[in-house]
């Protein structure tokens, strides 16, 4: 009798224990739907907005043929062609595009030197560039998001919602007092006076100085990303990955550096603006066949979402017509969040928006620099970008989420079956299993 007892009080044990995990199911099947449909439109509105993003370069001069056997033939010269690349990193998103124009090289130069440190558009919140010998001024205008610096507050090595290495998070922990009215101001003053550092040993030690990203369990060495990255370039050759620039073998070569500047931003994203850094540097050639401007462009931090990027921008002559140039553009980058479950549907929404974004962007910058040559009103300088189209883009994360909300629902409805579910109320039977136990135990 007693060990009766004992097995039917061990099955009423188990039963609620089933219970609970079948109510705590159906708190969680809502919750990860909600979780996933988020995650989608963050990693949307991340990858769509990304400005272009830093280097250096040497070996000019350049044909076009890498070019154009990187975009393949333009059926139609009047509209720009753009393509996704191949990738060998799940991480990586890639998208280049050309389009034909009849503006001389100068005019795109002076039109992307001006829109540099420019608000050229509404995503732009903050912007402003490093002096020669960077400060503490040159970062003045630069604010940060009240919940990234109530995030730092538990800031640790491998759990951090903020991208630093894992020095730069032990300091916020060393150096703030979190318990003082003023906090704010102390991690603001603290996170200038980091960027400021870790900018001043780039400009000393070039890639060898970059950050490795402590924000998740798994490292994420910088200088290896961008290298990934460089490899992979249409003018990957060309880019060498070190700091200082050799001016003099350039010049010999014909080459000038007309822009070498470390630019920040900070960016208006869907869920979180991020503050990016970048190394931007400009060279002109003489010469009358390769590009005759090349853009290059790598980012040498973000404080959220991406892992690394890089740009390149080429702006020549076509050799195939009279009087005609062309603008090239190629964009790659490594953005934290396209794994798991969702992340072949994320790649493919990030993927259609990119290659939407960049034709728009590419026809939007020859339209303004023929309205310049012309002595019309020009629009308002487009940079080359990754920036995002509203309209399309919430009809994308719409599709996303509502495909995501139908497989969620699917396989809650799986898990119901399998563990027969009747709501959050013990079964019939469970009942009856806890008032045998009740009565025997009287």
């Amino acid at each position: 009798m007693i060990q009766g007892s004992r097995n039917q009080a061990c099955g009423v044990r188990i039963a609620l224990k089933k219970s609970e995990k079948e109510r705590m199911l159906m708190r969680l099947i809502p919750f990860t739907i909600t979780i996933s449909c988020a995650l989608v439109w963050s990693a949307t509105s991340i990858c769509l907005a990304q400005r272009p993003a830093p280097v250096a370069i040497s070996n000019f001069p350049l044909s076009e043929k890498v070019i154009f056997n990187r975009i393949g033939p333009a059926t139609d010269s009047e509209r720009a062609v753009v393509k996704l690349l191949p990738t060998q990193d799940k991480q990586e998103v890639a998208v280049c595009g050309l389009v034909y124009l009849r503006v001389p090289p100068e005019t795109f130069l002076q039109s992307f030197r001006e829109s540099m440190t420019r608000k050229s558009d509404s995503a732009i919140l903050e912007i402003g560039k490093f002096s020669s010998a960077p400060t503490i001024d040159d970062l003045q205008g630069l604010t940060l998001e009240p919940r990234d610096i109530d995030d730092l507050k538990t800031c640790v090595a491998g759990d951090c919602k903020v991208k630093l290495s894992a020095g730069m998070m032990q300091r916020f922990q060393n150096e703030i007092d979190w318990t003082a009215p003023d906090y704010r101001t102390q991690v603001t003053v603290l996170y200038k006076s980091i960027l400021l550092d870790y900018v001043r040993d780039y400009l000393r030690q070039g890639d060898a100085a970059l950050i490795e990203y402590n924000d998740k369990p798994t490292r994420i060495r910088l200088a290896d990303e961008t290298l990934s990255l460089m490899d992979a370039s249409t003018f990957g050759q060309s880019i060498p990955s070190d700091l200082p620039l050799d001016y003099k073998r350039l010049s010999e070569s014909g080459v000038t550096v007309v822009e070498n500047a470390l630019v920040w931003s900070k960016i208006k994203f869907g869920l979180k603006p991020v503050i990016a850094i970048n190394h931007i540097v400009v060279y002109k050639q003489e010469q009358t066949t390769g590009p005759q401007v090349l853009v290059v462009s790598k980012q040498i931090y973000a404080n959220h979402y991406f892992d690394a990027s890089l740009a390149v921008t080429a702006f020549g002559r076509n050799p195939n017509a009279n009087g005609e140039s062309y603008l090239f553009y190629e964009n790659r980058s490594r953005v934290d969040g396209l794994n798991g479950l969702f992340g072949k549907l994320k790649r493919g929404v990030i993927e259609d928006q990119a290659v939407d974004n960049l034709t728009t962007i590419l026809e939007k910058s020859k339209a303004s620099l023929l309205a310049r040559i012309s002595g019309q009103p020009e629009a308002p300088v487009v940079a080359i970008s990754m920036g995002p189209n509203w309209k399309r883009r919430i009809s994308a994360v719409t599709q996303a989420s509502l495909l995501i909300l139908l497989v969620s629902a699917f396989v809650a409805l799986l898990l119901l079956g399998k563990f027969n579910l009747k709501g959050a109320k013990p079964s019939v039977e469970l009942s009856k299993k806890i008032r045998l136990a009740l009565i025997d135990r009287r």
